[in-house]
């Protein structure tokens, strides 16, 4: 099997870029579109239910596969012969961004709930909020870029 996994690397690697990709584009806006909506979608008319159907699309049909198949791929990764060296540093930083980027995206999952029923926070939070996966991937890219 891990033969197998070495012999396609460049594939599996390339899809987990792509898919990352798409997960840290929803983990960008996600919150934005939450600023919006607890700032103008107040009420159950328009535009609250604009930014309902935009929310949940965004993370039914375009977050959660992205997530789930970066993951699935940065295991594949992992468990390729020769990628990581688990004596380092750098792969425990990225592991940990990798399940802090996954907490959040579940937060960003829950507040979507919580905008829904019309308890959700204030716009200033999320904006806040909207700071944590630029963090978490300075963090991540640092790790497996530079190799600490």
């Amino acid at each position: 099997m891990f033969d197998f996994l070495a012999s396609i690397y460049p594939w599996v690697k390339s899809l987990h870029v792509m898919a990352v990709l798409s997960w840290m584009a929803g983990l960008f806006y996600l919150p934005r579109l939450y600023v919006y909506h607890a700032e103008r979608g107040e009420g159950a008319g328009e535009p609250a239910q604009s930014f309902a159907i935009m929310e949940d699309k965004l993370l039914r049909l375009i977050m959660n596969p992205a997530m789930i198949v970066a993951w699935i791929c940065g295991l594949a990764l992992v468990l390729t012969p020769g990628i990581v060296d688990w004596t380092m540093i750098w792969p425990w930083i990225k592991a940990a961004g990798v399940l802090g980027m996954t907490w959040f995206h579940m937060w960003l999952a829950g507040q979507r709930r919580a905008l829904a029923e019309g308890r959700g926070l204030p716009g200033r939070r999320y904006r806040l909020m909207n700071e944590v996966p630029t963090l978490l991937m300075v963090g991540i890219v640092l790790a497996v870029i530079v190799k600490f």
